[in-house]
């Protein structure tokens, strides 16, 4: 079996298999194509792919080769009909691409798809790249932020910490409580689940509690949209921390829709000016009215940073985390000799599969094409 790791977009610095991992397939006997450059913007040259074993081609070659096929975004190259390609492909928002896979006879795979379960965590790219995100979220405001994260008193004059609120307790959100801790701010986090209460305030956090919150334990993990009357205690929540608040970092999402406005420009008008908002939900529309997607807004003083692609900033060990991920799910699929090995009686195999054999799997993105 030959696999091929394809370069990416010029805005993603991540790659699908670091050398480390290719010399695991190696070891199993597969055979690895890797895309000139694919590793570069992750300082993984292409000598060291060609030391663990893997062989550098262009793209088209690799495709026309490999049967299965790695590339975390959607390949802007064909796939050829039979193969297997595997990634991120976001599809629940943009579901497009399932059809041209589908008339293609592409068997593919979306790693975001797979079901949140407890057998799942080894391959849960959205977890590991998350808890990258969470972290580079806390740094980012505070390179931002015109004053000081911890209390300091000095012989000048006492500094008081930043107030810093966490929309969402995500393994980004929790993440993100954790550093900012670590850097000294006062961190408050709202959340719909109050399940997640116990893990804030372990973190030295203090949870923003909300009655009459859906029940989202059948989610996997995810929010899940809320009735009118909570959205409306929960906006009032939130003024009230955000008026107080010097840097809110907002995680909100909820898969195949729009990210819920949580913040709006009327708790922006209450924030003072120097605030900084980063917004991780910013591909899904962003968690405040003026949320864009990689791009920094000014509103009256307040810097509204959306970035959801905060793992592409570390992304020697976002592609490391990645990459494991890659190789648990490929073990999934592959047989102790390296042979390709698809059991669809797997409900991780079958949850995350999008098409095959000319069709969509996946019932989910079927209803979005639908």
């Amino acid at each position: 079996m030959t696999i091929g790791v394809l370069k990416e977009p010029a805005f993603e610095t991540r790659v699908s298999l670091l050398p480390e991992a290719v010399a695991a397939l190696v070891k199993k006997g597969i055979t690895v194509l890797v895309e000139a450059g694919a590793g570069a913007s992750a300082y993984a040259p292409d000598a060291d792919y060609e030391a663990a074993g893997a062989r550098i081609s262009t793209a088209d070659a690799l495709v026309a080769a490999c049967d299965i096929i790695l590339s975390i975004h959607r390949p802007a190259a064909a796939i050829p009909k039979g193969k297997v390609l595997i990634g991120v492909f976001g599809l629940l928002n943009d579901p497009a691409a399932a059809k041209a896979w589908q008339e293609g006879g592409v068997t593919s795979f979306s790693l975001d798809l797979l079901p949140r379960t407890t057998r799942a965590q080894s391959m849960d790219v959205l977890s590991s790249q998350a808890n990258i995100s969470g972290y580079k979220a806390v740094l980012l405001a505070a390179n931002l932020y015109p004053r000081y994260f911890p209390m300091f008193m000095t012989a000048a004059g006492s500094i008081a910490p930043a107030k810093l609120l966490i929309l969402g307790a995500g393994v980004a959100g929790l993440q993100a409580i954790a550093t900012a801790r670590r850097l000294g701010a006062v961190v408050e986090v709202f959340d719909t689940r109050p399940a997640v209460k116990e893990e804030v305030m372990s973190l030295g956090a203090k949870f923003v509690e909300v009655e009459g919150a859906a029940d989202a334990s059948k989610a996997g993990g995810y929010a899940v949209e809320q009735s009118e009357e909570y959205k409306q205690k929960q906006q009032q929540r939130i003024s009230d921390s955000i008026a107080k608040s010097d840097i809110v970092i907002t995680t909100a999402q909820i898969p195949g829709r729009k990210a819920p406005i949580l913040i709006t420009e009327e708790m922006l008008q209450r924030m003072r000016p120097g605030s900084v908002i980063i917004d991780i939900a910013a591909a899904t529309g962003g968690n405040t009215p003026f949320t864009k997607n990689n791009e920094t807004v000014d509103f009256r003083g307040v810097r509204i940073v959306g970035n959801s692609n905060l793992p592409a900033t570390m992304p020697s060990d976002a592609s490391k985390l990645y990459g494991k991920n890659m190789l648990n799910f490929l073990q999934l699929i592959t047989s102790k000799e390296g042979a390709l090995h698809l059991n669809w009686e797997d409900d991780l195999v079958k949850g995350s599969a999008v098409t095959h054999e000319g069709a969509i799997v996946h019932e989910r993105v079927q209803s979005l094409i639908s």
